[in-house]
């Protein structure tokens, strides 16, 4: 596995999401043998970041990776746990009570990142942080962060987080490349700041090209692995694949290891 650094935190280049762990919005509970057979399968792997969220399953995702940490028997320090608050949940009292909701059913007493889950309308982030913030000194939090958030979103949170803002968690892709056209993965690499890609084979819709499919035959490679290797070839970028399939859950984790020539990260730049 590769990893990348800030100056206080290392971190894989690939970790697991669990959006779908557990339900979609909602807790489905018909899916759990499938869930923790997945969870299973990803910390026998090798894999120590998963990203979870109230959002998923309505709380059950979170729940589900508690229980499957729990039963690997693997200290709870060797895992890096991310979690989110939903933009419904941003006024002062409201983050804290979702934090501690979020760390009940984890069935841990510390969340290493805790993200803003999307924008809020009307979100008063001064509030928002002064909670987060609070969290942090409380050692509730070790790390904070935002997702979907645009270039001034991201600014105002840095003036605002009394601890370095971890990451931005956005969409990206070789299919979609918005987040470097609007100036933030430059900003990221600047300033020391992860961009975490979520989404980075488009949940198994990537498009392919010709240039894609010869470099996959060229590292004995499926072409998801190449698109996951060219996401994380980026100084500052992350990712975080999921797949509930246990041989892609393994290929995700491999493609780390894939080397890609700067002649063939050109080439998929182009593509």
């Amino acid at each position: 596995m590769k990893y990348d650094s800030l100056p206080h935190l290392t971190l894989p280049r690939i970790g697991f999401g669990t959006w779908k762990i557990g339900g979609g919005s909602f807790a489905d509970p018909k899916t759990d043998s499938v869930s923790m057979r997945a969870l299973h399968t990803a910390i026998e792997t090798g894999y120590t970041h998963f990203d979870t969220a109230e959002m998923y399953a309505n709380g059950h995702s979170e729940e589900l990776l508690g229980r499957a940490v729990r039963e690997s028997q693997v200290r709870r320090e060797a895992f890096f746990i991310t979690t989110k608050v939903t933009p419904s949940h941003l006024r002062y009292d409201d983050v804290l009570s979702a934090c501690e909701n979020s760390l009940r059913r984890l069935q841990m007493d510390t969340i290493d990142l805790y993200l803003i889950h999307w924008p809020g309308a009307g979100a008063k982030y001064e509030d928002t942080f002064r909670a987060l913030n609070k969290l942090v000194r409380d050692g509730k939090v070790k790390h904070l962060g935002v997702s979907n958030f645009n270039l001034k979103q991201l600014k105002q949170s840095q003036e605002l987080s009394e601890t370095p803002i971890i990451t931005n968690q956005v969409p990206y892709s070789l299919s979609d490349r918005s987040y470097v056209k609007n100036g933030m993965l430059e900003y990221c690499q600047r300033y020391d700041i992860f961009l975490t890609a979520y989404s980075p084979i488009e949940e198994g819709n990537l498009k392919k090209s010709r240039a894609l499919e010869n470099i996959a035959k060229a590292h004995d490679a499926t072409t998801y692995q190449i698109a996951l290797a060219w996401v994380i070839s980026q100084p500052r970028v992350i990712t975080i694949p999921m797949s509930a399939n246990p041989q892609h859950i393994r290929e995700n984790f491999e493609a780390a290891d894939i080397e890609l020539t700067q002649t063939e990260i050109e080439q998929l730049n182009n593509a």
